[in-house]
């Protein structure tokens, strides 16, 4: 079956249908359509998976979706234009372009974490791009994996858009097969999967994948409205996303005060502390379930480690008097649960942060532009914010991606437009004019006049 759709989708591809701007537009417009019909299953799908609600699921994954397919509706015929560059004194009188041309065929692979938005937009911006796509969902949360199948392959035809749903094997088989290009969002072991199935095949990926995000916080701040955001921030989805703040790091002349606001506002915002709620839901099954609680340590529980298997529950817990020996630092957390370390020496401190891979987020609640500076030189990560958390993911003109271990290549709005494109280069010269330069004989007047040319 899949080497059927393959082909379809090459030929496809290959009528040059998908590069014609105005079809791309139309099939982008269709999909909001669509999407808009089935916003209550959508919800309905998400709830049974997760328990998430209504609200949450809209600001944290329907509006990010609508958003970008707004901004290619609007953009694509601009992006998908020639762009003119010097040409040089050395090819006068010739002129320069570069044509964006779509890459092909394309394999999706979405994460389970937010099922709609990880799939979806990296799926919709490669069709804006002009290839034709295979969206692969998470098998994980299987309400929502059904529903995306059904609006998309009763919508569209499969030799330019479709879902195959599916778990390893069917994941396995895919990778089995040349695209034009990879997309994968998820965990670093199965990130070094798809890329080693990539390279057989010298496929180009983009690899959306994680790590242990840090929180710098430092003793200048307004505590109140920090401890608000990283709160947020860390439980929204139950701490399942992956550019969640992983771990705190708070000057130690805070640290008190910070963690008595953090208990203040998890008691505000998070009442129902043995179940989950409007403003909270579940781990995505016992597997996580049973990994989070081994790492919540009795000894160290500053607030919250409430637990219910029956609900997949686990309240928002925050550890204290963490070290980075500990065992909740030793891989990305994914849940609900924040330890915070208290440091008194930055230098140290940067040093223990890049002592281990790189990041994909960073965040710094600071006033002084100095320790903003050096904390920004520093340390390598994917992306992050200066006195938020997480918010930078919703603003399309900055490119989403790791580096290092979270991640290679990035995407949203023009960037995930250049991700599956490629960019053609074109000198284009007239018959009229030609130097003798660079023909035999050579000469030495010949060498000066290059090297006057080109030094």
């Amino acid at each position: 079956m899949i080497q059927k759709i393959l082909q379809k989708q090459q030929d496809f591809f290959n009528s040059n249908k998908t590069k014609d701007v105005s079809f791309r537009i139309e099939q982008l417009k269709l999909f909001k359509k669509v999407l808009k019909e089935n916003e209550d299953s959508l919800y309905k799908a998400i709830y049974q998976d997760f328990g998430k609600s209504e609200f949450e699921t809209y600001a944290s994954e329907l509006s990010l979706i609508y958003h970008e397919l707004n901004s290619f509706i609007k953009n694509i015929k601009k992006w998908s234009r020639p762009t003119k560059v010097s040409t040089g004194f050395v090819n006068f009188p010739a002129k320069s372009y570069i044509i964006p041309e779509p890459l092909g065929v394309t394999l999706v692979i979405g994460a389970w974490n937010y099922p709609y938005q990880i799939s979806l937009i990296p799926a919709l911006t490669a069709l804006a791009a002009g290839n034709t796509v295979i969206l692969k969902p998470s098998e994980l949360p299987a309400n929502t994996s059904k529903i995306m199948a059904k609006i998309i392959n009763d919508n569209f035809p499969s030799e330019f858009f479709c879902v195959i749903e599916g778990g390893v094997k069917e994941t396995t088989d895919l990778l089995e097969h040349r695209f034009d290009k990879i997309f994968f969002t998820g965990s670093v072991p199965v990130g070094k999967i798809i890329y080693q199935a990539a390279a057989k095949h010298l496929t180009p990926v983009t690899l959306e994948l994680g790590g242990k995000s840090p929180t710098f916080v430092f003793g200048d701040v307004d505590i109140k409205m920090t401890v608000k955001r990283i709160v947020w921030a860390k439980f929204l989805n139950a701490g399942q996303t992956c550019i969640a703040p992983d771990y705190i790091l708070v000057e130690k002349a805070i640290e008190k005060s910070f963690l008595e606001e953090m208990k203040r506002e998890i008691e505000e915002h998070y009442k129902n502390n043995e179940d989950i709620d409007d403003n909270y839901t579940r781990i995505i099954n016992t597997n996580n379930y049973d990994r989070l609680s081994k790492l919540i340590d009795p000894d160290k529980i500053y607030c919250g480690g409430n637990t219910n298997k029956d609900n997949r529950f686990i309240s928002p817990t925050i550890l204290q008097n963490i070290s980075f020996d500990d065992e909740i630092m030793k891989d990305e957390i994914f849940g609900p649960i924040l330890p915070v370390i208290s440091f008194s020496n930055l230098d140290e401190t940067i040093k223990m942060v890049k002592d281990r891979p790189k990041p994909l987020s960073c965040y710094i609640y600071s006033k002084n532009k100095k320790t903003i500076d050096k904390l920004l030189k520093e340390i390598s990560f994917g992306g992050g914010a200066i006195n938020d958390s997480l918010m930078h993911i919703t603003n399309d003109n900055l490119p989403f991606g790791g580096v290092g271990h979270s991640g290679i290549g990035s995407y949203h709005g023009k960037y995930g437009f250049n991700a599956f494109s490629h960019y053609k280069s074109i000198l284009d010269k007239p018959f009229w004019l030609e130097t003798p330069l660079k023909y035999s004989p050579y000469s030495i007047k010949k060498l000066k006049m290059l090297k006057w040319l080109f030094e």
